[in-house]
């Protein structure tokens, strides 16, 4: 008889959450986005969660929180009470790179229930058009040939961009000077004015630039060539297959999100990403969707958190724990 009455509470207990599940989202939602409006992650969140509202009658509000690199918005997520009508879109840098550059008030893994994967973007590596350099062997050569005199640029210490940089050092056993920048406009700035030599940045970043002939493009992190720039070789293709780089965001909400609440986000999120126009907005941007279950995406943090550990460690980067 007890053991049937605890199992007639447990039912009682989870009946609100299986009727709130089927009716979500009964309210809008809130999309936190932690970089300030029309960067990658911005534009990705937009489009995405646009797609989202229209699937399911509800507004999806973006709300942007840009700072410390993804940090404080992600944060913000993380303290934001857990029914599933606050998520965030955020970044490799945020969820997998920044813990373990500093000390940031949540455990991604622990604070933070993941919902799936949404899209992967290339970093490209592109050099200034006065370096007399035009694929990846000969940039080598060139820095070989003055270790410590060429300069790479960044979005800021412990960015993706700082990291592949730091990667790119270690994989090519050259001597290249980080020059971190608050941001992709003020190192794109100077990479044109020639102040600085060589940067990783994601894909949309660059293309303009490329296509207008201000820069000129190396190699592209991606597992394949994109159509938006199909002459620039894979860094695979150049020799390097440890160099893969590529940016990444994905949908995650506080922990202690019920279960059935996690899965009609995920459903919602991954119906909205299959939406023919989402995806040709988005490869438009150099963007590839995903749309993964919430345990691959899971693993997938688990598995960058270690990659980029290892190149902190092993290049010696500087940390402020």
């Amino acid at each position: 008889m007890k053991t049937r009455g605890r199992l007639l509470l447990a039912i009682l207990l989870l009946l609100p959450t299986l009727a709130s599940a089927q009716n979500f989202p009964a309210k809008p939602i809130k999309l936190i986005v932690p970089f300030p409006a029309g960067g990658p992650n911005d534009i990705i969140a937009r489009v995405v969660g646009q797609r989202m509202s229209e699937l399911s009658g509800q507004p999806v509000l973006i709300d942007n929180r840009g700072g410390q690199g993804g940090v404080l918005g992600t944060d913000a997520v993380a303290k934001s009470p857990p029914d599933g009508y606050t998520v965030a879109i955020t970044s490799a840098g945020a969820l997998a790179i920044s813990p373990s550059m500093e000390k940031v008030a949540y455990d991604t893994l622990s604070d933070l229930t993941p919902i799936t994967l949404v899209a992967t973007v290339p970093e490209m590596l592109v050099v200034a058009t006065n370096v007399p350099a035009r694929n990846i062997g000969e940039l080598i050569a060139l820095a070989k040939a003055q270790p410590g005199k060429l300069n790479f640029a960044s979005t800021g210490p412990g960015s993706l961009p700082h990291l592949a940089g730091e990667l790119f050092k270690l994989a090519a056993k050259i001597d290249i000077v980080h020059v971190p920048y608050r941001g992709a406009a003020p190192a794109v700035n100077d990479l044109l004015g020639q102040q600085v030599q060589m940067t990783f940045l994601d894909l949309p970043i660059l293309l303009p630039q490329i296509k207008a002939g201000a820069l000129n493009a190396i190699v592209i992190g991606s597992a394949a060539r994109v159509p938006t720039a199909p002459d620039v070789p894979t860094t695979a293709e150049a020799g390097f297959p440890d160099l893969r780089i590529e940016n990444w965001y994905g949908m995650v909400a506080p922990k202690g999100t019920p279960k059935e609440i996690v899965t009609a986000l995920h459903a919602l999120a991954t119906k909205a990403m299959a939406d023919p126009a989402v995806k040709d907005k988005l490869a438009a941007q150099g963007a590839t969707l995903v749309g993964d279950e919430p345990e691959h995406f899971r693993a997938f943090i688990a598995d960058e958190t270690k990659k980029w550990a290892k190149v902190i460690k092993d290049a010696g980067v500087e940390t402020a724990k």
